[in-house]
């Protein structure tokens, strides 16, 4: 395991001998007696100057470590919903290293939750997540309320955190008990992320704690606390003699609008993330995308995460990719929402070091998210007799494509044109893109590159050197074919996602789609020999796999459909803003995850344009930058 991978250990319910939430690992309680609400207004509200401070704003954005119960997050929201002076957004970002499971947390508030915060509570809980590391977005009041809680070490969160924080909540146990939550190196990698006028708050008043938010760059003083029987802190932003060279996240000031060249997942996810923030968007494919574009004909794809030992930073985007998938889309319409219907990820037979059990073991992540699987109890899962053991994913999920992007682009606020792009240019309104005849075809403040591997010969074309976005210069399409099957065949098919070296789809109208193929000049490759690789690859899945192809003539295939990958080296996304052309995005390599990336993706992009804490760590960031 790498030694920068930390498990998650959840918190365990449990009340002090006078009724009080308690940590039975810190040995402290979670909240003063007084109850967590009269905590969190009089210590956190009033300390950082709520709900005054936040009057007219567009964006207010607090971050708070050690979030507990989520009284102060409740507290805040209930302040924020009576405030009719409230700004348009708030966002909060909380940090927490030993998270509660959904019914841990539902259970500590049946003993101890205000009654007025309980419709909130159940708000919510409905959108709990899982205990895993990383961050999770969640949204409410129509996303005009986030929530992006970081589970893990507030130490290794802290500095991979992109946020302008508006107000600070420190909370967390006392200084004796944790000292980390309380540590200057932890105040100091967070005050990198203050506004100007940034505040804080906290129920600590204890000198060394006090001393390190002042080298943090903090004004201090103490004040009375909940009601007179000890000290709370209270502090503002020092004013700094000379400007500091933090970075601070900046919303883009000009034309809400968006020119987003390709139609697929890349693309359409970028449009819906944007177009829910209210921007235009203008997406541009040669395809008819509201049909499904060039995924026409392709019936069923998988969403699906992974693991690794390390916890890598592939392993990491696909969690984070699985997890915003379903938050985004599956309130979709019935016919576009993903299936929610689990997938085993069997173990290969070769060319694989290492036993899954004992990575699933070192990582410790729940088994209510993902476990081991022997062999019978995965055909029993499957519903069909299966080769042999695996990982089961419960979040995997299956998607149909067309359908799919048809309901993203049908997003009110988005302009497809189907249209191949000749050209780029940039003008003091933003960019343009050019027909073969040099006619506008349509134009956007900002500019989002999704076409797959046709990005990296536009953007060069508009001034982009290989020099300045070397991953993009690495680009490579890859074809790859499906087939499908019909669900008779194959016992009515799995019930949940079947993957090895191919994979096998639960049935959808009778037919199970099979895949896929890898091909690196996929002209050269007939519809016959697709059908024999991919038939190949069953038998690895399924113990009773009788799919020979012998001429190509068998009537029971029912139906085919080839497209391209876009890929680089290392398989990992390409994705960021691009050097040297101003107002642009590139989004790409993608390769086979296309619809498990593009939600998270859309949402980063959205983020950084809006000013809101990204929903992705800074360091998976600079990993897939061009």
């Amino acid at each position: 395991m790498s030694s920068s991978y930390q498990a998650l250990k959840s918190a365990r319910p449990d009340l002090d001998s006078a009724g009080l939430p308690y940590s039975s690992d810190y040995g402290d309680i979670y909240h003063a007696a007084q109850g967590s609400l009269a905590q969190a207004r009089h210590v956190f509200l009033a300390g950082n100057g709520l709900p005054r401070r936040w009057a007219g704003r567009e964006r207010f954005v607090v971050c708070e470590t050690g979030f507990g119960l989520g009284g102060n997050f409740l507290a805040l929201w209930q302040a924020w919903r009576a405030d009719p002076s409230r700004c348009r957004r708030l966002h909060v970002v909380s940090l927490e290293a030993h998270p509660f499971t959904h019914d841990g947390l539902a259970a500590m508030w049946r003993a101890s939750l205000a009654p007025e915060l309980r419709a909130l509570a159940n708000e919510l809980l409905a959108q709990w997540p899982e205990p895993l590391p990383g961050l999770h977005r969640l949204e409410f009041e129509a996303g005009a309320l986030t929530l992006t809680l970081g589970f893990g070490q507030a130490l290794v969160l802290a500095p991979r955190l992109e946020a302008r924080v508006d107000a600070y909540f420190f909370d967390g146990f006392s200084p004796a008990r944790n000292p980390e939550m309380w540590s200057p190196h932890l105040f100091r990698r967070l005050a990198r992320m203050a506004a100007p006028d940034a505040t804080l708050a906290t129920w600590c008043s204890a000198g060394h704690v006090r001393r390190a938010m002042e080298d943090a760059g903090f004004l201090v003083e103490r004040r009375p606390g909940l009601h007179g029987k000890r000290h709370m802190v209270a502090g503002v932003r020092r004013a700094l003699r000379t400007p500091g060279k933090a970075h601070l996240p900046q919303p883009h000031q000009g034309a809400r609008t968006a020119l987003i060249i390709g139609g697929g997942p890349a693309g359409a996810g970028m449009a819906h993330a944007l177009a829910l923030r209210g921007w235009q968007a203008s997406v541009v494919d040669p395809a008819p995308v509201l049909a499904g574009g060039v995924h026409q004909g392709h019936v069923a794809a998988a969403c699906v995460p992974l693991i690794a030992r390390d916890d890598n930073p592939r392993a990491r985007l696909a969690r984070a990719g699985n997890l915003r998938t379903w938050a985004r889309w599956s309130g979709l319409g019935e016919a576009a929402a993903p299936l929610r219907c689990g997938a085993l990820q069997m173990q290969r037979l070769e060319g694989r070091a290492g036993d899954p059990r004992e990575a699933l073991a070192a990582l410790a992540f729940p088994e209510t998210w993902v476990r081991w699987m022997e062999q019978e109890e995965a055909s029993e899962r499957a519903g069909l007799h299966v080769s042999q053991g695996g990982v089961y994913f419960a979040s995997g999920m299956l998607v149909r494509p067309p359908e799919l992007l048809g309901a993203l682009l049908r997003t009110p606020g988005i302009v497809p044109v189907q249209a191949s792009v000749a050209g780029l240019q940039h003008t003091q309104q933003g960019w343009q893109a050019m027909g073969q005849d040099g006619q506008i075809l349509a134009e956007g403040a900002i500019l989002v590159m999704a076409g797959a591997a046709a990005s990296w010969p536009l953007l060069q074309q508009a001034g982009l050197t290989e020099q300045a976005a070397p991953r993009l210069a690495g680009l490579q399409p890859t074809g790859g074919a499906i087939a499908a099957w019909p669900s008779a065949r194959l016992g009515g098919g799995p019930a949940c996602v079947l993957g090895a070296e191919g994979y096998v789809l639960p049935a959808l109208e009778g037919r199970c789609v099979l895949g896929s193929t890898y091909e690196e000049d996929g002209a050269a490759w007939d519809r016959l020999a697709r059908r024999r690789a991919i038939a190949e690859k069953m038998p690895a899945m399924l113990a009773d796999a009788r799919l020979g192809v012998s001429d190509g003539t068998e009537t029971w295939w029912m139906g085919d459909w080839s497209g391209w990958r876009a890929v680089v080296p290392g398989r990992l996304p390409v994705f960021g803003p691009v050097p040297q052309l101003p107002d642009a995005w590139v989004a790409t390599a993608f390769g086979s995850r296309g619809f498990s990336w593009a939600a998270l993706a859309g949402d980063v992009l959205a983020a950084h344009l809006e000013g809101e804490p990204l929903p992705l760590e800074r360091d998976l960031l600079e990993t897939i930058r061009p």
